[in-house]
């Protein structure tokens, strides 16, 4: 098979796809009222306007705050197109698009597409609700067939380098540094980086120090040329990267939506950066008086003549004439910032930003490689020379909802295939997250016992009240104990109340056993119905420990983040040993290497076992941890 061949199966997967997710999305909110979108967490409604403003661009902005449904699970997420409408909506009457910029608890704000704020915005009550991102599809789409389409250029070399149809070059001229903060894994990997002439592969496996190893890599490559375009498929993992990027004393710039907005990430956005220059108040005054000038010419007039009409034509050319100035002149100022950092960041699917769209760069970086879909991935690849993946394939994959293009393999990565073809990847060797017992059996399933722990981890364990060394690993057997699963019949979505009631006993009793010492906890389920019965009942059920620091989510919302305990929930308990996407074994890799010092599983042994992957994990605690039975607990 050709590499033009092997695209366009993946580009037909593609649309398959967009096709499934168009349509999960008509079910969603086409036959629903605006009070069922607010139940499903798909809309706001009503809203509050608490300030309008200016962003990058002629592009106007919202920030609005829901007064209902005051912290009420919803599915906003940063980065996602959406659609602001009144409350008299008809059709596509009242109604604007745009692009949440960030959330924080029940604030959003909205970066909307068109040029002027409609006045009906600030008119009375208005909703938010999630639109389908038609947008990314097209990026998508056009990445994949100027891939595709090219030759004789060097995307046409990177093509086939990357789909193994050609190998990789590197410096061998070139003499190896060894960072003193760096290990041995991880020296290799940055000497293999900057040697690299057109790909390099990073395998990181949990706890190993990826990010540390890249941020250490690109402070050796900026020597040479910046600045460097680094991405990652989501936007909490680029802010991310940015944080670290910024704290090692790197000069950064994060391109597009943020997911979180605290103080120490707004001041590396592109607009954080330019608030601080003083020619940007010109920018912003201009605008402002732009606005005003629209407004004045859009005013009611009772007597409209001649001369009316032409203050109301000469206010509009001079509100288009002042904006416009103001764009030439803050696309100056924007295109100076941009060339004078060391590191600029964004999502894969931001890289085609208005901002640095004319830009080529020496490397391109992409992180958390493993959770991209392969046409994201080739978003950004034409814009650079040299290609740099990083990222584990046995931890999350990339979200794919239709079921058959999964199958036919729009899940399978850019990276992974790197892993299987490239002749080339580093491994990080040496894991400083979690005590050896909890690292074991992740590492003889998914790493060939190939990883070690650092020896400021490898025995690290809570000690009790008693004096005794808590049990590192444990596993909680409900077999036997009638725990059978529910489901909601509404998300299809299982949980297990029961399974909760003995977590629960255990926390509370280990907490007493801990006695001051302060740890992290972390409680996670697979199962999202499961996660919000829990995290609706630990507010109660743990209010005789005001000062615990517990948090209660899904697996998905863990990646990246570790604690000092780990409980996890399993849920699937049933008669026909079905396990659904418990199957899918990577996802539990990410579970079951969060924790530190303490993992906890509770689990159906009898439903579980039922599947190669738990069997062996069962095993494992047979011979490693401390295995009990729910009985205990009750």
């Amino acid at each position: 098979m050709t590499s033009q061949e092997e695209l366009q199966n993946v580009l037909d997967l593609l649309q398959l796809e967009k096709k499934e997710e168009r349509e999960q999305h008509d079910r969603l909110l086409k036959e629903m009222t605006v009070a069922q979108r607010v139940q499903k967490g798909a809309c706001w409604y009503p809203v509050l306007v608490v300030s309008t403003g200016w962003s990058l661009g002629e592009h106007p902005y919202i920030i609005i705050e829901r007064t209902k449904q005051i912290d009420q699970p919803h599915k906003f997420r940063s980065g996602q197109v959406v659609t602001i409408f009144s409350e008299k909506f008809v059709g596509d009457q009242q109604q604007e698009n745009g692009v949440i910029y960030y959330l924080k608890k029940n604030k959003m704000k909205v970066i909307l597409y068109g040029t002027v704020l409609p006045r009906w915005v600030l008119g009375g009550k208005i909703g938010v609700q999630l639109n389908f991102d038609e947008r990314s599809y097209r990026v998508m789409e056009a990445a994949m067939k100027q891939v595709m389409q090219a030759s004789d250029n060097r995307l046409a070399e990177l093509r086939e380098i990357l789909l193994g149809k050609k190998p990789a070059r590197f410096d061998l001229k070139r003499h190896d540094i060894q960072l003193p903060t760096l290990n041995i894994s991880q020296n290799k990997a940055v000497n293999t980086i900057l040697k690299a002439k057109d790909v390099a592969l990073v395998h990181g496996p949990p706890g190993t120090g990826k990010t540390t190893t890249l941020v250490a890599a690109i402070k050796q490559l900026i020597k040479a040329t910046s600045p460097v375009l680094v991405c990652a498929p989501s936007n909490s993992a680029t802010d991310l990267l940015t944080e670290k990027l910024a704290s090692s004393g790197v000069a950064v710039i994060r391109i597009g939506n943020v997911s979180r907005v605290d103080e120490a990430l707004l001041m590396h956005t592109l607009e954080g950066v330019l608030q601080t220059l003083p020619e940007m108040k010109e920018v912003k005054s201009m605008k402002i008086e732009s606005a005003k000038l629209r407004r004045n010419a859009e005013k009611f007039k009772r007597k409209f003549g001649q001369k009316e009409r032409q203050d109301r034509r000469s206010s509009y050319q001079e509100a288009r004439d002042l904006m416009h100035h103001a764009k030439m002149l803050e696309d100056y100022i924007i295109a100076k910032t941009i060339q004078s950092a060391d590191v600029i960041c964004c999502t894969l699917v931001g890289s085609v930003s208005k901002h640095i769209e004319k830009l080529h760069f020496d490397t391109l970086i992409i992180d958390e490689a493993a959770q991209a879909l392969e046409p994201a991935t080739w978003i950004p690849i034409g814009k650079a020379n040299k290609i740099i993946f990083a990222g584990d394939p046995f931890q999350l994959p990339p979200t794919v909802k239709c079921f058959d293009a999964a199958q036919k393999g729009l899940n399978i990565t850019l990276l992974e295939k790197g892993v299987q073809r490239l002749q080339e990847v580093d491994l990080l060797k040496v894991q400083y997250r979690m005590h050896h017992t909890i690292m074991g059996f992740s590492n003889r399933q998914f790493y060939g016992n190939q990883l070690k722990s650092d020896p400021s981890v490898v025995d690290w364990q809570l000690r009790l009240n008693d004096n005794s060394l808590a049990a590192p690993l444990e596993y909680i057997d409900t077999a036997g104990c009638s725990f059978d699963e529910q489901v909601n019949q509404e998300s299809l979505s299982y949980y297990n109340p029961q399974e909760y009631f003995v977590l629960r006993q255990h926390l509370d009793n280990l907490l007493v056993m801990l006695g001051d010492q302060t740890v992290s906890i972390g409680i996670i389920s697979p199962y999202r119905e499961q996660v919000l019965y829990m995290q609706e009942a630990i507010i109660s059920d743990f209010d005789h420990f005001p000062d615990a620091l517990i948090e209660v989510n899904t697996i998905d919302a863990f990646q990246g983040q570790e604690r000092d305990i780990i409980y996890i929930s399993m849920v699937r308990s049933n008669e026909d040993a079905a396990i659904g996407f418990l199957s899918d074994t990577r996802r539990m890799n990410v579970a079951m290497t969060r924790a530190k010092k303490k993992l906890i599983i509770i689990g159906d042994s009898a439903t579980l076992a039922s599947h190669s992957f738990y069997n062996h994990f069962l095993e494992y605690c047979d011979e490693y941890a401390s295995y009990g039975t729910a009985w205990e607990w009750q």
